[in-house]
């Protein structure tokens, strides 16, 4: 045995005989050795294949003499692959959304996993709601009395989920643990049904998650742990769960490999070691083209990833979505905005006592917008700011999602702020990021929308807001950032249409960027308690001024 495994991992398609000569393996019979060379591993002369790679083996047997093996694998393949859970498996009544037919049919494919006590990969195009899917399951774990379950996400994601959560599932009793008041909570997290945390905070505070055994841990944006060098990755392996999930729209960003951290988080043992995995699958794939091996490996994961495209379930999506992405500061620019409020606040109310309010307006007006500045970064209220305090969490946000989750579709990004852009293309600069760029200053606007539209290989397309949210066809794109909110939404709405107009065939997804607890929070909730905000005169800063009263001016800048 030892010999022909050995002959078919070098591909060789003899082996060396006891007398010395040479046995030719015939080709019907050396491409079923290769797959079970492949997908197995040798253990005290024998070979033993992995419960998890249980998708291999009707491709390697006709069929195998243990009949209640083989009974229980076209069983459970059966039910991953032919979704027989539709019928036995409702939405919970507790999540309070609409879900498309597509999420209706991932949230079974979780639930039959769970059951199956596997782990999964929900690997939806960004936009699709992989989010909701997930929470549906928590819901149905929560009706059966499962206990605590952990999402660990990105610090940018952290509201995100807190939103979604009340937006959809308010059932769903969860606590935020992080910040430097974290350890407070402590003792308290069992009494939830959902622990939300960041990965630097799991990571850093492994010794203690370590220690508690949860439900589920679910790894949002799993690409964070691609690297299975990475003491974030060893971190997460060393949590305790029943159960795994990971989510991203991007299982694979550069190689084969990247899969390797990812599944070996949620089905432990399922490709063996980094080095079998590298020499086996990895290398064949990515440096020799194997399509051979590329299909083996598609089979072993296949029962355990879920993955649809936004243009296979285009026929399921409204044409155009609109979200919210919530972004939480860090230390420094929260202590930045902060102490800048609290000044503005001081000043504008010396001036209202001195001046009267009305004559206060234009020191209001500045300090709305300075406030919105350092929501978007420190920097563009104070240029000399040293580099350790230029701390902006929409910039990064936004570079994660350009790198991690844009895969193959294309951005328009907005701001009002042309400073702001400039700061945006430095980092895509940095990062070799090509892009396109438009503002008032731009003479050739033609040839920027063309070198967009023409050129494969830009993803991205820089505008400013005033300067491109009129007289532009940009149908290439199908998502849509505005990384700073207008204060009227009409505007907003423009800036969408540059992409969501007559000739565009995809479905579009816009997203607003919005700093947690900030004047930009405090402005979206006015727009939509005040509908007539959206309608009337909120065009300009000034015409703020003019559509709230004095009491809600000065609630901004509490």
């Amino acid at each position: 045995m030892k010999q022909w495994v050995e002959s078919v991992r070098n591909n060789e398609r003899y082996v060396l005989l006891d007398d010395g000569s040479l046995g030719l393996i015939p080709d019907e019979w050396y491409e079923k050795l290769k797959q079970v060379a492949l997908a197995s591993d040798e253990e005290k002369g024998k070979l033993k294949i992995s419960k998890y790679r249980f998708g291999v083996i009707d491709s390697m047997f006709e069929e195998l003499s243990d009949v209640k093996m083989m009974k229980e694998i076209k069983s459970k393949m059966k039910q991953l692959q032919h979704y027989e859970f539709k019928k036995t498996y409702p939405v919970p009544a507790e999540v309070k959304a609409d879900l498309r037919e597509y999420q209706v049919l991932g949230f079974q494919w979780l639930k039959a996993l769970n059951d199956l006590g596997f782990g999964g990969c929900l690997a939806d195009d960004m936009g699709l709601g992989k989010t909701v899917q997930v929470l549906s399951l928590l819901a149905d774990q929560q009706k059966q009395g499962k206990g605590t379950s952990l999402a660990i996400v990105p610090r940018s994601l952290l509201f995100n989920w807190a939103a979604e959560i009340d937006k959809f599932c308010p059932s769903l009793q969860y606590i935020h643990y992080h910040g430097p008041d974290r350890m407070l909570k402590r003792e308290v997290l069992k009494d939830y049904d959902l622990v939300i945390t960041t990965y630097d905070t799991a990571t850093n505070d492994v010794e203690f998650f370590k220690d508690i055994h949860f439900n589920y841990i679910i790894l949002d944006e799993s690409q964070a742990i691609k690297n299975p060098a990475s003491k974030r990755y060893k971190a997460m392996r060393l949590l305790n769960a029943d159960n795994r999930i990971v989510m991203t729209g991007t299982p694979i960003e550069n190689n084969t490999f990247d899969l390797y951290a990812q599944f070996s988080f949620i089905n432990p043992g399922i490709f063996g070691s980094q080095q079998y995995f590298r020499d086996r699958f990895a290398i064949p794939i990515d440096k020799e083209q194997d399509s051979e091996t590329a299909q083996l490996l598609k089979k072993m994961i296949n029962p355990f990833l879920m993955r649809r495209t936004k243009e296979q379930v285009a026929t399921d999506l409204p044409e155009r979505v609109e979200n919210i992405i919530y972004c939480e500061m860090d230390s420094v620019q929260r202590s930045f905005y902060d102490s800048l409020k609290n000044t503005i606040k001081s000043e504008i109310e010396s001036a209202v006592f001195s001046k009267g309010f009305d004559k206060a307006r234009f020191k209001i007006i500045e300090g709305l917008l300075r406030l919105r500045q350092v929501c978007n970064a420190p920097q563009l209220v104070d240029p000399s700011l040293p580099v350790h305090k230029r701390s902006s969490v929409k910039i990064e946000t936004l570079l994660d999602i350009v790198e991690n989750d844009l895969g193959n579709h294309n951005a328009l990004i907005f701001s009002q702020f042309t400073s702001m852009l400039d700061i945006v293309r430095a980092q895509l600069d940095k990062k070799e990021i090509k892009y396109a760029y438009l503002d008032g200053s731009t003479k050739d606007r033609k040839g920027a929308v063309e070198y967009f539209e023409q050129n494969e290989d830009v993803k991205l397309f820089l505008l400013s807001l005033k300067a491109g949210n009129t007289g532009l066809n940009l149908t290439k794109a199908d998502y849509v950032y505005l990384i700073d909110p207008w204060w009227n939404p009409a505007v907003e709405a423009q800036a969408i249409d540059r992409t969501h107009r007559i000739g565009q065939t995809k479905n579009v997804f816009a997203y607003k960027m919005i700093c947690k607890n900030t004047i930009e929070e405090k402005i979206v909730e006015l727009q939509s308690k005040k509908k007539k905000l959206a309608s009337e005169l909120v065009v300009t800063d000034e015409n703020v001024f003019k559509s709230l009263d004095k009491e809600e001016i000065i609630a901004l800048f509490d």
